[in-house]
């Protein structure tokens, strides 16, 4: 039975909303003069909309007799949901909450679903007090956070804590493919996700399981799936029952087209889709965009804008069963609303979060005071024994003639795929392996673990995606081991660079003759930045400036955003102990 002070609240509540409405009392905000979308008869008209206690509390009221502290002007412009992203590493962007926030509200995004795996993992022993931290305050954030306890990369114990935290509603991704072969932390999360009445997602890779096999994860509860990549992947996904998240995250610049080419090819109903970034840099959210570009794009890919805006608004709220409280713009949800001269080009001139103004014209009228330096670490250096030799690239296999060695190929752009790493044959000659593929040259790359015990494990092989002539650059990551990855094109320059790198918490170096041209500090658990939004997009693209110098030209995501995105590649494929 509700306490006596929680009726005394509601039953205040009902009696201002019904004074408002009768011009007894005032509200917030009278937004008027605008075209408001319906999301649930796909429709528009034009009117306004009356806000009190951060949610609509009516549609075109009677402004002869209404009051409001504010009222807003919104200048015929098409006032449609706040945007929605429905699965986000949000601790794996670099940036922190609110630096993130900085970036992606101005895009029209207001509510995020987020995974926490990355950190809860690099946190290690103080993941549950880390994570504690991560959230203080996350009500002051300018977007909406619901948040997901690690279903990988952490132990049982960490993911029960999780669960019992605000603002966490469930249980995150499961681990790839450990949960087809029974194992048993796998069963044990899933438990305490369908015990704790929460939401499991999803990361079956359908492109590498059988069908027999796809039945496991919607068979156990399994809510959504976002590990999807053409056409027949969306049917499968479908078809079993989980609800679809079209994402368009780092590493996949086409996979996104192709993936709404089929949508509208194929005549699938909208509703069956949910819109995701997955992972995705600042950088990239600045110069194109979040939720609102996907949008944008499934327009220009000939999908109905009304049912485009759906995917990333009402359709993603309802896949949670939260459309009672974001998703519409009607009485009794959020007010939280995009202003935007078009809904075919989505362009979010004005944001509100719960009716109070956020961002205009793509800035963050407010950044948020919330403070993460306490999260900072002192490095713990590891490589203190690593010789240039150890990255050498020696064959696995030497052709009958001698000419030619057998060699691993590692593609950043194969992520997600079986493609990632593959075994290629090339030139071998005066006893050395010679680094080109089909007459391409190709930069030498190494996985080198951080901290040893007895024989430190390394891989070496070539690797495309960054072509340096000179000079070297290395990122790490330590979820869920501590790993550094090194791209260049002599063991020496690598092996000094790797050196440099391991006096950090993490983060990521580009160096040129030993020396240090360009740098990035990931001190809060070597996953993100202490940084405002703007040091750490000028940490990013001084990255690529100098690999610029160094003979790289980068298009798309930052190269250290890229980087980074190899490290669930190599995880997923056992090239990490």
């Amino acid at each position: 039975m509700a306490t006596t002070e929680l009726v005394s609240e509601h039953y205040e509540h009902v009696r201002t909303v019904f004074g408002i409405l009768h011009g007894e009392k005032t509200a917030d905000l009278l937004l008027r003069n605008v075209n408001i979308l319906d999301v649930h008869s796909e429709s528009v008209f034009q009117g306004s909309i009356l806000v009190y206690g951060q949610r609509i509390i009516a549609l075109n009221p009677d402004e002869s007799i209404v009051h409001a502290r504010e009222i807003f002007d919104g200048e015929g412009m098409y006032a449609i949901p706040g945007l929605i992203d429905t699965h986000l590493h949000f601790d794996a962007q670099l940036a922190h909450p609110a630096a993130f926030g900085e970036a992606i509200v101005p895009s029209g995004t207001t509510t995020i679903f987020a995974e926490t795996l990355d950190f809860a993992s690099a946190a290690g022993e103080e993941a549950v007090e880390a994570a504690q931290a991560l959230f203080k305050g996350y009500e002051q954030l300018p977007y909406r956070l619901y948040a997901f306890a690690p279903g990988k990369k952490t132990s049982v114990e960490v993911t029960d804590a999780m669960l019992k935290m605000e603002p966490v509603i469930g249980l995150g991704e499961l681990a790839h493919l450990s949960y087809m072969t029974g194992n048993d932390d796998d069963f044990r999360k899933s438990a305490l996700g369908r015990a704790n009445g929460g939401w499991v997602n999803s990361h079956w890779g359908v492109t590498a399981l059988s069908d027999m096999q796809l039945n496991y994860m919607p068979a156990i509860g399994a809510h959504n799936n976002h590990d999807v990549w053409n056409e027949e992947d969306i049917e499968k996904s479908v078809r079993y029952g989980l609800q679809t998240q079209i994402k368009f995250g780092v590493g996949s610049p086409e996979v996104i087209k192709t993936m709404l080419r089929a949508i509208v090819k194929r005549r699938w109903p909208s509703e069956n889709f949910q819109l995701c970034a997955d992972n995705i840099s600042v950088d990239r959210v600045l110069t194109k965009g979040h939720i609102d570009w996907v949008i944008s794009l499934a327009v220009e890919m000939g999908m109905n804008p009304i049912q485009a805006i759906k995917m990333g608004t009402l359709y993603s709220a309802r896949s949670f069963a939260m459309d009672h409280e974001f998703g519409s713009l009607a009485p009794g949800r959020f007010a939280d609303i995009v202003l935007t001269d078009s809904l075919s080009k989505i362009n979010p001139r004005y944001v509100f979060k719960g009716g109070t103004l956020v961002a205009k014209d793509r800035k963050l009228l407010a950044p948020v005071d919330l403070d993460y330096s306490g999260m900072v670490q002192r490095p713990q250096p590891g490589l203190a024994d690593l010789a240039p030799g150890q990255l050498d690239l020696t064959p696995i296999e030497l052709s009958a003639d001698g000419s030619q060695a057998k060699v691993l190929l590692f593609d950043v752009y194969g992520r997600g795929h079986l493609k990632f790493a593959q075994e290629v044959w090339v030139p071998f000659r005066d006893g050395a392996v010679v680094p080109e593929v089909d007459g391409f040259a190709l930069n030498r790359i190494s996985v080198v673990q951080r901290y040893a015990d007895g024989e430190r494990h390394i891989v070496n092989g070539l690797f495309k995606g960054v072509a340096v002539e000179r000079g070297a650059v290395s990122t790490f990551w330590p979820a869920p081991a501590a790993y550094f990855v090194v791209v260049g094109t002599d063991s020496a320059e690598m092996h000094d660079n790797l050196r440099q790198l391991d006096t950090y918490v993490g983060g990521c170096l580009v160096t040129e003759d030993r020396q240090i041209r360009a740098e990035l500090a990931l001190d809060i658990y070597g996953v993100m930045a202490d940084m405002s939004l703007s040091e750490l997009v000028d940490a990013t693209r001084s990255i690529d400036a100098a690999l610029d110098k160094l003979g790289h030209r980068n298009e798309g995501e930052p190269v250290v955003n890229k980087l980074l995105t190899l490290f669930i590649s190599l995880d997923r494929f056992g090239f990490m102990v």
